[in-house]
This record gives structure tokens, C-alpha cells and sequence, in this order.
């Protein structure tokens, strides 16, 4: 059954049953909650930066709809670039305040996800194939995107009112999981509150979305060949060791850029 197949037929199994939740799908909203949680009282934009790189909002929601990696996932990445570039572009072109600009964005991205994941084919050659493309997109955008400084800012919320808001947007998304399907691993999870904290710094957070592009792909490829061999777990600890190869030269370079070495 190819993967649009798939798609169609969870959205309409979606309607006739009522959302359950696994124990991952707790995981990933307690997980995820701390994780942007702490983003949130980063100060510094490149540390903000780094911390939205991580996948762990990836790994616990590819754990959560414990399916293969597809062309689903590597279109959520074209439209993390989207949501992120549109609340930079809404908010610091057009000065739309910055909680209209996540709002529109994040349901724009939802809608976009839940529409086109039925459609997307998932053969090998679709998937390497658009694999390439994305690859080449998020190495162009990073060169032609400068390294620029912009200003601390740390949460002035307390924790105890933060977290629960963040907790609220992970459950409403694992509710509608069964519709976005791999899209669900790229929504802005992290994104969402990286783009209110982060509003002094968009701009590095938007010249960071090409580095998770190329960092994640080479872990979204391991999974890919490692799922039929030894299932989602394994796959995903393989694709973190791949993806951490990837990341570290990466950052070396963005920390000399951000001393200006």
C-alpha cells in the first residue's frame, strides 16, 4: 500500500474513533513541554538556535506514530521552512504582532500538512529523490543566509504558567496526529515558542531552519534503511548517531562565525 493510501485511510479512520494516547505520545508531550520550556529562558539567540536544532520533538513523535520515515517527513521540512520564514517575514517585514503571526503560520502549516499527506507517493525513488532536493535547498539557503547579531532576551514568564501552555499546544497536536502523519514530526513544536521567546532574534532562528535541514536528513536517511531491519527504536538511536556526526563540524563553524574567527 503506498503511503498516500496509508495517509487517506487514518484520516478516515480518524473521524470514526476518538484519540488515544500512548505512552509515547505522554512522553512526547512531557518531553517536548521541558524542552521548549527551557529554550524559552535561553538568553542568547545562537544558544536558542542550537536548542531548536535538536530532534527530540522528532524522535518522540516518530516513536509516537511508529510508521517508516517518508516523503510526509521530508515535506514537514519545507514546511518548517515555511512557518518559520512566514513569522520572520509577518512579524519584521509587516510588524504583525508576533502571537498572530505564530497562530496564522501554525495553523497554515497544519492545514497544509493534512491536505497534501494523502496525496504524497512514497516509493524509493520519491523518497531519495525528494530527499536530494530538500538536501541542496537547505545547503544554498544556508550560504546565501549571513550569520547576524541580535539581541538577548529571556523569558520574563514564570514556569509555572509557561509550561502548561506548552504542554496544551503538544496534546491538541497528538490529538490530530492521525491527519498530519509525518507532518506531525516537523510541526514547530519547539518553533512555536522559539518564535514568541525568540521575536528580538527571528532572524537567526530562520537561518537555523537550514541546518536542521541538514542535519535531520541524514538521520531521517538512516531510519529509513535502518526501520525494516530492526524496527523504529533502533533506527532512531542509529539515525542520532548519524545526525550528531553531521551536527558537530556544523556548530564548530556557526560558533566561529558568532566570535567572528
Amino acid at each position: 500500500m503506498t503511503a498516500g493510501a496509508v495517509q487517506a485511510r487514518a484520516l478516515q479512520e480518524g473521524f470514526q474513533t476518538l484519540p488515544t494516547f500512548t505512552a509515547y505520545d505522554i512522553l512526547l508531550i512531557a518531553a517536548v513541554s521541558v524542552h521548549a520550556t527551557v529554550l524559552a529562558y535561553l538568553a542568547q539567540p545562537r544558544w536558542k538556535a542550537f536548542l531548536l536544532t535538536l530532534p527530540i520533538p522528532f524522535t518522540l513523535a516518530s516513536l509516537s506514530l511508529g510508521v517508516r520515515v517518508s516523503t510526509t517527513n521530508l515535506s514537514g521540512l519545507i514546511l518548517l521552512l515555511g512557518y518559520t520564514y512566514g513569522v520572520y517575514y509577518l512579524h519584521t517585514r509587516r510588524r504583525v504582532p508576533i502571537v498572530v503571526c505564530i497562530v496564522l503560520c501554525a495553523v497554515g502549516y497544519c492545514a497544509a500538512g493534512a491536505l497534501v499527506a494523502p496525496w504524497l507517493p512514497d516509493s524509493d525513488a520519491a523518497f531519495w529523490g525528494l530527499w536530494a532536493a530538500v538536501l541542496i535547498l537547505g545547503i544554498v539557503l544556508y550560504r546565501l543566509m549571513p550569520h547576524l547579531r541580535e539581541p538577548n532576551h529571556r523569558s520574563p514568564l514564570p514556569v509555572t504558567l509557561k509550561l502548561p501552555l506548552i504542554a496544551m499546544v503538544i496534546f491538541v497536536l497528538v490529538v490530530i496526529k492521525h491527519y498530519l502523519q509525518g507532518f506531525m514530526t516537523l510541526f514547530p513544536m519547539i518553533g512555536v515558542v522559539a518564535s514568541y521567546e525568540g521575536r528580538h532574534c527571528l532572524w537567526t532562528l530562520t537561518r537555523q531552519v537550514p541546518v536542521i535541514m541538514m542535519t535531520l536528513l541524514p538521520l531521517m536517511a538512516a531510519v529509513r534503511v535502518l526501520y525494516p531491519l530492526v524496527g523504529i527504536g533502533l533506527a532512531l538511536a542509529g539515525g542520532w548517531v548519524v545526525f550528531l556526526m553531521v551536527l558537530w563540524p556544523i556548530t564548530l563553524r556557526q560558533y566561529r562565525e558568532a566570535e567572528g574567527v
